[in-house]
């Protein structure tokens, strides 16, 4: 996969397009994230449909290298909440609380798609509304 193409999921990625998972991910994806496992484009759209329900999630891509088997991206992804959650992914949230993840994400593809997705976790940071920081360890 090409940068180019990489970063055009990314785009639809954090415009929160659902339609992006059926066009880069197999139909049968795996993806371990902490604790999390997710199979099948359906278990990541549900997922992502209820984070996106309370967060505006941006990612930033600080590396990438790619070959004809997989990739591997350093990232930053910022999770913004949008309104008061009491039961979002990453518990009671209100309005204007941000989490931000760092770490780095390996992808194996099959056909220029992903068919697997694994998530390492150097840092996962909550910041309150009063601007404290709470290192959260993996929060999945």
């Amino acid at each position: 996969m090409t940068r180019d193409r990489y970063d055009e999921y990314i785009r639809r990625f954090n415009a929160q397009d659902p339609t992006v998972f059926e066009e880069f991910l197999t139909p049968n994806v795996y993806v371990l994230n902490g604790t999390l496992e997710l199979r099948g484009i359906e278990s990541m759209q549900k997922h992502y449909a209820r984070i996106w329900r309370t967060f505006r999630e941006t990612l930033h891509i600080r590396r990438f290298v790619a070959n004809s088997t997989g990739l591997a991206v350093q990232m930053w992804a910022q999770f913004m909440a949008l309104q008061e959650d009491p039961v979002s992914p990453f518990g009671a949230v209100r309005a204007g609380e941000r989490f931000d993840f760092h770490g780095l994400i390996l992808y194996t593809l099959e056909q220029g798609r992903f068919r697997e997705i694994w998530v390492a976790y150097n840092r996962f940071v909550r910041t309150d509304l009063e601007g404290q920081q709470t290192e959260l360890g993996i929060p999945h």
